[in-house]
């Protein structure tokens, strides 16, 4: 029975069905985002060349797996536009069918990067680029709005239509807004929703609707293993696509899960999101769903309704399937209005504000990178180029800064030898200025370098002393390296079967050997 109790106590724990529960405020965040996800779901498979039933099916698959699976309650996956942008070139030159394809080996991709807990990895991006990355996708979600205010043809509104469309956003914008103030009994977003839909619905006003676009009917995602030769051909057209789309998606995902922290103060886990996101992709990809990732806009619609479990991510996709299913013709004459006021307030909501002080405050580099990183996420929609450019920049001005800050104190001990106490780490970086402290010729015979308050990092390091240690011996001077730390002294061991790593060994001054 004992046994029995634990083995129920885990599979609590993994759903985190312990924990208390708003079932109320759960369950009215995941209507509101399910309805949320209809037009994103449409608009982002039309992106991809493929039909709006793809898009939706993605949802319904990414939103329910990791909703159930993954490292972070209350966060939304589904179909998004960053997939799409991958996916779009094989859609067009093969078909859904290699799409489908590449999304399963993209899954497993995830599922392995997983397993091998690189979500860690995540640790090494830097504040100025999560800033840029937040602020670039409120930019692209904003101005992803701005093709509700346009016709059939691409021109802009005008007169009463402009007016209409105008008016029912700015009264949904007002509603999530303002509700807040009055009442949390109900999700303001859900409300805004429910009243535009009412307005529009009473009065017979004529404006675009979720219809306009493309119809969501269909039944239960189909079944089927993608009808792709399983050749070493096919293997090598799909795999660059699946690689990326693996890799944004992990990249957007766990930079959501990130921003959710923050907000909740909360952790969530990094490696387990990455292996449901991969567990859903495969899944995403036989039945017939065109993948996906976490979406931070309908994420944060859900974490700012009060949403913090996983119930609110299952009743979005259950939601949303009910909808293709049943509800299509009611969904499909839901006001764009009321969405778009929404997605705008997402946008509002989602754009990092405080960002902007810091423009005299911090320093240039940083600025540097949150503007670049924030003008490639815009531009050239390309998330993992744009936190990959700003993780590099960043790296190379660390790098930078840390090669100046190298120096040594020097002094001579009672017995005539000289010693140089070396301050920071000594790597590719620094090597010019740690090489410029020593004065070979003038030294005496017996030279002593304290690496205790530095450390040797690389292989450029280890070359560095070795060429020192040469020069020293050529003029019939010894050199001593003393206070190593067990890392550095092991890499100058294992240095050694590759160059010539000429250190003297001298027991008097406990050469290697760490400071007490």
């Amino acid at each position: 029975m004992y046994f029995k109790l634990i083995g129920m106590k885990k599979i609590f724990n993994l759903f985190n069905l312990t924990q208390k529960v708003d079932y109320k405020t759960e369950i009215l965040s995941g209507l509101t985002v399910a309805l949320a996800l209809v037009p994103e779901a449409i608009a982002f498979a039309l992106i991809a060349g493929l039909s709006p039933l793809t898009g939706l099916y993605a949802a319904f698959v990414m939103g329910l797996v990791t909703s159930v699976l993954g490292g972070r309650p209350g966060m939304i996956s589904g179909a998004t536009g960053a997939v799409a942008i991958v996916i779009v070139s094989l859609a067009i030159s093969h078909g859904p069918e290699y799409v489908f394809a590449t999304v399963i080996l993209a899954g497993v991709l995830q599922m392995l990067a997983g397993v091998l807990k690189l979500g860690k990895l995540m640790r090494l991006v830097p504040h100025p680029v999560i800033f840029g990355f937040v602020n670039g996708l409120a930019i692209i979600i904003f101005m992803s709005q701005l093709a509700q205010f346009k016709d059939p043809s691409g021109a802009w509104l005008t007169g009463q239509s402009l007016y209409v469309i105008l008016g029912l956003v700015l009264l949904t914008m007002l509603i999530i807004w303002g509700l807040p103030k009055i009442t949390k009994a109900i999700p303001s977003s859900l409300a805004a929703i429910l009243v535009v839909f009412g307005i529009v619905a009473y009065f017979g006003i004529d404006t675009k609707t979720v219809g306009d676009i493309a119809s969501i009917k269909g039944g239960f995602p189909p079944f089927h293993f993608p009808k792709v030769p399983f050749t070493l051909e096919s293997i090598i057209l799909i795999f660059p696509y699946a690689a990326i789309m693996a890799g944004v998606g992990l990249i957007e995902s766990l930079l959501t899960l990130n921003i959710i922290d923050e907000i909740t103060e909360t952790r969530g886990r990094g490696n387990k999101e990455a292996i449901a996101q991969g567990t859903a992709n495969v899944l995403s990809g036989m039945f017939s769903g065109m993948g996906g990732c976490a979406m931070i806009g309908q994420s944060l619609i859900n974490i700012s309704s009060g949403a913090r479990a996983r119930l609110s991510g299952i009743v979005a996709a259950v939601m949303l399937l009910v909808f293709i299913m049943f509800g299509a013709g009611l969904i499909e004459k839901m006001p764009m209005a009321a969405l778009t006021g929404l997605m705008i307030m997402v946008a509002i909501g989602t754009f990092e504000w405080a960002s902007l002080r810091t423009f005299n405050r911090m320093p240039k580099s940083d600025i540097l990178v949150m503007v670049l990183v924030t003008l490639v996420t815009v531009f050239l929609h390309n998330l993992a180029l744009a936190v990959v450019v700003g993780v590099i920049i960043s790296a190379l001005v660390f790098a930078w800064d840390n090669a100046k800050r190298i120096r040594a104190r020097k002094h001579i001990d009672e017995k005539g030898a000289k010693h140089y106490e070396i301050y920071g780490p000594l790597f590719f970086g620094s090597v010019t200025a740690f090489n410029e402290k020593f004065d070979v010729l003038n030294d005496p015979d017996e030279v002593i370098i304290d690496f205790a308050e530095s450390r040797v990092a690389d292989m450029s390091g280890i070359e560095a002393l070795n060429k020192l240690t040469e020069r020293y011996l050529k003029v019939g001077k010894k050199l001593h390296l003393k206070h190593l730390s067990p890392d550095c002294r092991q890499l100058l061991h294992n240095a050694n079967q590759i160059i010539d790593v000429n250190i003297i060994e001298d027991p008097k001054y406990k050469v290697a050997v760490d400071k007490i």
